[in-house]
Order: structure tokens, then C-alpha cells, then sequence
């Protein structure tokens, strides 16, 4: 891997690190990844103390990169070494938020930064049994990531006395049964112990009694796989990327209405003006109208926030989250409405149904859009609305709820005037029928 300066490779905006080889010819073989540097971190990490790589990551600054950003080595921390049980490493490959795009792709590509991820993370926290959760549908990437597991083992990577180590590990890798839930890292547990996927009640925290009732950390897919180039180049490396509190780079999801969409891997930190400027912008003839800085359960921004540091901070204090930095683009054609109702029926049909306020009111939330989507009612639907989020927000089991009542409440925020023209025009202005309707005959 080569030197990136604080801002991007060779001064550059992009940090090329987990994409890097995602060109190379059959990248996800072990022979690709072996050739351009890889498993040399694991032979460093396995020449350290434990703990010693535990507080590489700690200074490095690494935060979760599923969405909650919490401190990963302090998670690693949390994990009681006296406690007699074995200890887990579980890592999320449930990527199923709608416009999250970037777990997939990684596996898909370079699978063995993972693994290798796997083993060092394991490592660390005294692990020797890890387990993969990949979601069930995407079954191209459950071979792959069985494959280069595989290669992995022949090649003594996986095993027992790892690199004449002493150090022995299994790797599971286990396909999910296709529930957006199990993302919840709660809930994943359960799946993995052969139950239906539902939230548990914390405490105990995973760390204490997670799976089989055993210590375990619970770490996304991109956490993991920055972790052998934190071990290789240096915790002071990654932590000259990004921001002040948001450390390293991270992989931008571009989707929807962009000239070039794709995965972009950038400092933490950069602007959507600038993550625009490399995808050819906005598709051509539009204008921006609202975006997405980390999936659908984060609060809308719109053109006023392009140039919002996009690490944990700058968003927080904009109003919105980090996320998973799915960045989903719309531009003036789109209606907010209707794109506001179709995460909501997802949310609606995705929910457990294990707590009343998730379960009730992602099903109220669907009706009361899809109404006011038909130009039925009136403006105090409008409160009606907000009335509902508020008593979901904070009042769910996990944060599903909570996720769910973000793109509407955000959306009244900026498009109030949106959702009022529905009534006036007897339906979607968007609508080409409804429009003619309205400007022909009156309709309201």
C-alpha cells in the first residue's frame, strides 16, 4: 500500500485503500490479493501482543462503519478477558438498507481483506471461532466469500497454529435468511442461533453475553476490513485521514440520479459537492432536490447541504446521521412524497413486529401517505403524521422505529409545500395524469 497524505493519495481527493485492487484481474483470488500486499498485516499483528493490537486500532481511531460509528477498539475493549466462555467475533454482511452499497461490492471484489480482517480482529480480542452473517439473497457473494474462506484454510491462513503462532481460528460463514432486521446486531445473534430474527432486550450487551451466551463483538464488514491496513501502515497512517473525530476513509455509495454512480472511497470528511464534482454531477438537464448523507433511515438533506463535512460530526450537527454513507440522489424530477412512502412500506414490511409502537405505526405511517399521495385529506394529516413519528421515535424496541420516521418528519421539514400541493392538484403534481387533470378540469 502506497503513502496517502491527510487529504487523498498523491494530494488527490480519493484514498484508494479497501477499492484499491478492485481492478486487478480476478482480484478476489488469493493469489491477486497475496501479490499486492496481502496477509503481510496478519504476519505483524500475530508478532504483537493481543491487546497491543487492540490499542492499534484504539489509536487509530477507527469507528464503526455500519452506521453507529462507535469506537471499534473500544468495543474490542469491552470484552471481559476472565470470562471462562469462549469468545466470538460475528461480522455484519447484512447489508440490506435501501441505497447501502458498499459491503457487498467490498466482498465481492476483494473478499480476502476481510478474511484477513477476520483473523487479525479475532486475534486481538482472543477469539477462535468468527462468524461471517451475509444476507441470504445475495448468494453470489456467499460463494465468493466461501471461496476465498477456503483458500484461506489451504493456504494456513485459517486453522490451527496459525502461521506457527500457536494461534487457532474457524471462520463461518453463514448466509441469513433474508430479514433487514437482522441487521440489528441483536437480532443477527438470534439468527445465528437458529431463531427468529428479533431485537433482544439489552443488557446484557453482547459483549458480556452475546453469542451462545458468550462474549462477542459484533463489527460491520468495512470496520473489519480497514483493520489490516490500521496493522500494516500504522494507527498514526489512518488517523492523518479524515477529520478530527472521524478518522480514516470510508466508501461513498453514489446512487440514483448521478452522471457516474458508484462507490467512491474518500477521507471522512469530504462534501457531496465534492464526492458530485468526481461522479460528472447531477444528471444532465436537472437540478439536485434532496439526497440521503447515510441511507434511508437518515434525515433528508437538500441542495443547502452540499457542503456538509461528511463525517459523524458535521452531519450530526446539520441534522442528520453519517450512517452507512449511502448518498441516494434526487433530483427535480422526483416526488418526496412517493419516495418518502416507498421507504416507508419497506420499513412497514421489514418490521419484526415484536414491539407495538414499530409494528402499529410503520403500518398508520403507510396509510396516512399513501392518502394524502391519492390527494386525500387535508393539511392537519400533515400533524397527524408528525403525531405518529413522535410517538414511535424513542418508544421502539431497536431503532428500526426510529429509522423509519426520519425520511418523513425530515421531509415535512423541507417539502411541507410539496405535500400540500398533493391536495390541491387531487394527487401526485408529478403525475402527468393527475397534473392534466388538475390544469384541464379543476380537480382539488
Amino acid at each position: 500500500m502506497t503513502e496517502l497524505d491527510e487529504r487523498g493519495r498523491d494530494g488527490g481527493v480519493l484514498t484508494p485503500v479497501l477499492t484499491d485492487t478492485w481492478d486487478t484481474e480476478r482480484a478476489w483470488t488469493l493469489a491477486a490479493y497475496t501479490e499486492s500486499g496481502g496477509y503481510r498485516a496478519l504476519d505483524r499483528a500475530l508478532a504483537m501482543e493481543p491487546s497491543a493490537v487492540v490499542e492499534a486500532v484504539k489509536d487509530a481511531g477507527l469507528r464503526g462503519r455500519g452506521g453507529a460509528g462507535f469506537p471499534t477498539g473500544m468495543k474490542w475493549s469491552f470484552i471481559p478477558q476472565d470470562n471462562p466462555r469462549p469468545k466470538y467475533l460475528v461480522v455484519n454482511a447484512d447489508e440490506s438498507e435501501p441505497g447501502t452499497c458498499k459491503d457487498i461490492p467490498l466482498m465481492m471484489a476483494s473478499p480476502h481483506t476481510l478474511v484477513e480482517g477476520v483473523i487479525i480482529s479475532s486475534y486481538a480480542i482472543r477469539a477462535n471461532t468468527a462468524f461471517i452473517y451475509i444476507r441470504g439473497e445475495v448468494l453470489h457473494v456467499i460463494r465468493r466469500v466461501q471461496a476465498a474462506v477456503a483458500e484461506a484454510y489451504a493456504a494456513g491462513h485459517l486453522g490451527t497454529n496459525i502461521h506457527g503462532s500457536g494461534f487457532d481460528l474457524d471462520v463461518v460463514v453463514h448466509a441469513g435468511a433474508g430479514a433487514y432486521i437482522c441487521g440489528e446486531e441483536t437480532a443477527l445473534l438470534e439468527g445465528l442461533e437458529g431463531r427468529r430474527g428479533q431485537p433482544r432486550l439489552r443488557p446484557p450487551f453482547p459483549a458480556v453475553a452475546g453469542l451462545y451466551a458468550s462474549p462477542t463483538v459484533i463489527n460491520n464488514v468495512e470496520s473489519i476490513a480497514s483493520v489490516p491496513s490500521i496493522v500494516g501502515n500504522g494507527a498514526d497512517w489512518f488517523a492523518s485521514m479524515g477529520t478530527e473525530k472521524s478518522k480514516g476513509f470510508g466508501i461513498f455509495s453514489l446512487s440514483g440520479h448521478v452522471t457516474r454512480p458508484g462507490q467512491y472511497e474518500a477521507p471522512l470528511g469530504i462534501t457531496l459537492r465534492e464526492l458530485l464534482d468526481l461522479a460528472g454531477g447531477v444528471r444532465a438537464g436537472h437540478e439536485l432536490k434532496f439526497w440521503t448523507p447515510g441511507g434511508s433511515s437518515t434525515p433528508l438533506f437538500t441542495a443547502e447541504h452540499l457542503d456538509v463535512p461528511l463525517d459523524f460530526e458535521g452531519v450530526a450537527a446539520a441534522g442528520s446521521m453519517l450512517g452507512t454513507r449511502a448518498l441516494q440522489i434526487f433530483d427535480d424530477s422526483v416526488c418526496v412524497l412517493r419516495a418518502v412512502l416507498r421507504w416507508t412500506e419497506f420499513y412497514k414490511h421489514e418490521s419484526c413486529g415484536k414491539c407495538t409502537p414499530c409494528r402499529e405505526g410503520t403500518w398508520w405511517l403507510v396509510q396516512t401517505l399513501a392518502a394524502l399521495e391519492r390527494g386525500q385529506g387535508t393539511e392537519a394529516d400533515l400533524e397527524l403524521l408528525l403525531d405518529q413519528c413522535d410517538n414511535i421515535l424513542g418508544r421502539a424496541f431497536c431503532a428500526l422505529g426510529d429509522g423509519a420516521t426520519s425520511p418523513i418528519t425530515s421531509s415535512i421539514q423541507h417539502f411541507r409545500e410539496e405535500y400540500l400541493a398533493h391536495l390541491t392538484h387531487g394527487g401526485c403534481p408529478f403525475d402527468p395524469v393527475a397534473a392534466t387533470a388538475f390544469a384541464t378540469e379543476g380537480v382539488s
